[in-house]
């Protein structure tokens, strides 16, 4: 898991929220929560998430619904929780884009287990030793080098920063302030907005014609998603 995404668990049971969150941050996992599926929601909109944990039975807004609005904007995996056992709430929980399915009680352990199986089953890209190869793109995590088709594109630091974030959170649309805060950090006292516009500009020209991947969600802001 990437070093600035989140695991949000969304359940309105308090105890077992705790409970999760404590095995999870055990695993060294960054951890999120939410007691409601409009909560949620806006978390999504707020943080990078990496996986989330859904209960179906909530008030305000169900996890059905949740899934359904998560899956209007991302790919992040979803692992569904509810107390019944109902075949029919399974299958309806897969069909709207749910990952998994597991039934309360259940061991945190098992929970855990069951999350990194769906990541390695989900990954969107295709990791080999400390490299990342997505469509025609291969990024070197070591040395912090871009190749297309063997040729080496030079990227700026920040380019390169902003290339990984997208790739590792493919399928998720960030806002631009979300991503100058990630990129920029505290450098964002002398960049503006439009910073984040340049940068995906100049990324698009670098890429030739993977630059497609990068795309504007219109009205929101950027996501990366490679072409099948």
């Amino acid at each position: 898991m990437n070093e600035l995404s989140y695991v949000l668990v969304v359940d309105d049971e308090v105890e077992l929220l705790h409970l999760v969150k404590m095995y999870l941050h055990k695993e060294s996992y960054r951890v999120l929560t939410a007691t409601s599926g409009r909560e949620a929601i806006e978390l999504m909109h707020q943080y990078a998430i990496e996986f989330v944990i859904l209960d179906i039975m909530m008030e305000d807004m169900d996890g059905f619904t949740a899934c359904e609005q998560i899956r209007s904007f991302s790919k992040v995996p979803i692992l569904m929780l509810t107390a019944r056992s109902s075949e029919e709430d399974k299958v309806k929980g897969l069909k709207i884009g749910a990952d998994d399915y597991m039934v309360k009680p259940f061991s945190p352990r098992e929970l855990i287990a069951r999350m990194e199986a769906v990541m390695r089953r989900t990954q969107p890209e295709k990791a080999e030793g400390n490299k990342i190869h997505v469509g025609e793109l291969e990024i070197d995590l070591n040395g912090r080098l871009l190749f297309i088709e063997h040729e080496l594109i030079r990227l700026t630091r920040k380019e390169y920063d902003l290339l990984i974030f997208l790739v590792n959170h493919q399928g998720q649309v960030f806002t631009r302030e979300h991503l100058h805060d990630q990129i920029w950090g505290m450098d964002a006292k002398m960049g503006t907005l439009r910073t984040v516009d340049t940068h995906i500009k100049t990324l698009r020209i670098k890429l030739k014609s993977a630059g497609k991947m990068i795309q504007t969600v219109w009205g929101v802001g950027y996501k990366f998603e490679e072409k099948s």
